[in-house]
């Protein structure tokens, strides 16, 4: 079966956001208007790891590949076709198996598996401590981990092709690929600790629980394990995106939130579409002023900044300054703009698109995908349904209700396939998860930073001794796994070393039980 539209693939554009953008363009449009994609820089990793201490070299890590089961969970002939899958391992600081030292696996996103090695300090900075080996392994659909012969055009092509790209193949890929790792490496009794951020550390919670005999422990950073069926609010997400503006400045939010309005009302005739081509500098002296493209330019440029919300300077989505939020802000109450509000809002999304200063124009309407980032739609629109897209009167964005229904219709009408928004927390769990997971489960780390719009699906209590929620309040999206600077506030430095205190007690937790059994 033919998808009716593989080019919408291209148009997710990254982590898990895609699908509270898309049904929040949806909430401002007819069922059947299809929202401007993202810029073509949407998502640009950093070009070198950095360290507080010391450099490191350009590419830390090698390269090898798995030969992977197609379906793990089948076994008719289609079942035992294979693909080539990517991870990446860094050897420096291993004890090796004699030492029993430990391994790090970093369960990979949805998104070519260097971007995520390259933004992840964390493994890399507390590897010598604990002298482990570091592994990143490539989610599949994704990078250079494409089955049907590495062929994209043939593994995005249809429903039938597509059908293998689940969270459940993506941990039975990691499981296997560790069992092959840690047995060509005579490491058997090597303790793993799982590692992920965003879909990551959900996979990464959810390996701990799957595949308990593989993995000690969960590091699961930003992980909205909850932000499904019903468990948490679909408000929850632009209610902390209007939160984060509305703290730094009244007058900001009130200037973004009375915007959408004065952009509808440009675009309907030919002098304000002329003046909304000039005020945000679109590409071409015919540069379409549509106002749904550029109000979703916008909306992107506000979530993505709440959501990378970091206290120093980063370069994982974009190249931002620190705390861009208060940047955006300081530009949209600039008392020498006067009632420009267009011009406030340029300035402001020029904080995330254009920091170095050195873009002379925008097209609101490109729709390239430089990170291979377009299986997510797939997955939104078959497992991983999160409701995210409703908005309060009081929401930055313009008020709308949450519209399952909506999204069904489009991913029936693009992938000829119906969502099942109740399959992860059947799979996986999530109702009543305090009594559930305080009565099973054992050692997962769930950080939250409440700057963060997905904190609102995350863990934000602790469940038990070793089942523990690290909360951030000044915390944005996974920032504890980010390269440490010297320009780190305190509370940052604190979670690490949270984090890194309970990974120590579940390595020597493990190596007690260990002796004990010999």
């Amino acid at each position: 079966m033919q998808m009716k539209a593989l080019s919408i693939g291209s148009r997710a554009r990254a982590l898990l956001l895609w699908s509270s953008l898309l049904t929040l363009f949806l909430s401002l449009s007819t069922a059947k208007h299809i929202p401007a994609p993202f810029p073509a820089s949407a998502v640009r990793p950093e070009q070198l790891l950095r360290s507080r201490d010391r450099g490191h070299d350009k590419s830390p890590y090698e390269a090898e590949y798995f030969t992977q089961t197609l379906d793990h969970f089948n076994f008719n002939p289609p079942s035992y076709k294979t693909f080539q899958q990517r991870y990446l391992i860094n050897r420096k600081h291993w004890g090796g198996p004699d030492n029993n030292s430990p391994i790090f696996v970093y369960t990979g996103n949805e998104g070519d598996i260097e971007w995520f090695a390259q933004n992840t300090g964390f493994m890399f900075e507390t590897a010598p401590f604990f002298k482990a080996l570091i592994v990143f392994i490539e989610h599949r659909y994704y990078g250079k981990s494409i089955p049907f012969g590495g062929n994209k055009d043939v593994a995005y092509s249809n429903t039938s092709t597509l059908g293998y790209l689940t969270s459940t193949q993506a941990l039975a890929d990691y499981a296997a690929i560790i069992i092959d790792l840690k047995r060509n490496l005579s490491a058997a009794d090597s303790p793993v600790v799982a590692i992920g951020g965003s879909y990551g550390g959900m996979l990464a919670a959810w390996f701990r629980l799957k595949y308990p005999h593989i993995a000690i422990g969960a590091l699961a950073s930003s992980s909205p394990i909850l932000n499904f069926d019903n468990i948490t609010s679909p408000y929850s997400f632009n209610n902390i995106v209007t939160r984060d503006f509305r703290v730094e400045s009244e007058n900001c939010y009130k200037v973004i939130k009375g915007s959408w309005q004065q952009i509808d009302a440009a675009a309907k005739n030919q002098p304000g579409r002329q003046e909304l081509r000039k005020s945000f500098r679109l590409c071409g002296s015919n540069g379409s002023a549509n106002g749904d493209a550029i109000k979703s330019w916008l909306m992107t440029a506000l979530i993505y900044t709440a959501m990378t919300d970091y206290p120093t300077n980063s370069n994982f989505l974009k190249p931002l300054p620190a705390y861009p939020v208060r940047q955006m802000c300081k530009a949209i109450d600039d008392p020498t703009r006067g009632n420009d509000t267009f011009g406030k809002l340029y300035r402001a999304a020029s904080v995330y698109y254009n920091s170095s200063g050195q873009v002379s124009c925008f097209n609101p309407n490109d729709d390239s995908d430089p990170h291979g980032l377009n299986g997510w739609t797939w997955q939104a629109c078959t497992e991983m349904v999160l409701p995210t897209s409703g908005n309060t009167a009081e929401s930055l964005f313009p008020a709308s209700e949450y519209s399952y229904e909506n999204w069904r219709a489009f991913c029936e009408s693009y992938f000829e396939v119906e969502p099942r928004p109740n399959w992860i927390t059947t799979e996986f769990g999530g109702h009543d998860i305090e009594r559930v997971l305080k009565r099973f489960g054992s050692n997962i780390i769930f950080f939250n930073g409440l700057r963060d719009p997905w904190s609102g699906g995350g863990v934000l209590k602790n469940i038990s001794t070793s089942i523990v929620a690290i909360v951030a309040k000044e915390g944005a999206h996974h920032v504890d796994l980010r390269h440490s600077t010297s320009e780190d506030p305190e509370w940052l430095r604190e979670v690490r070393k949270q984090e890194v205190h309970a990974i120590s007690n579940w390595i020597s937790q493990y190596y007690q039980e260990l002796a004990l059994a010999q």
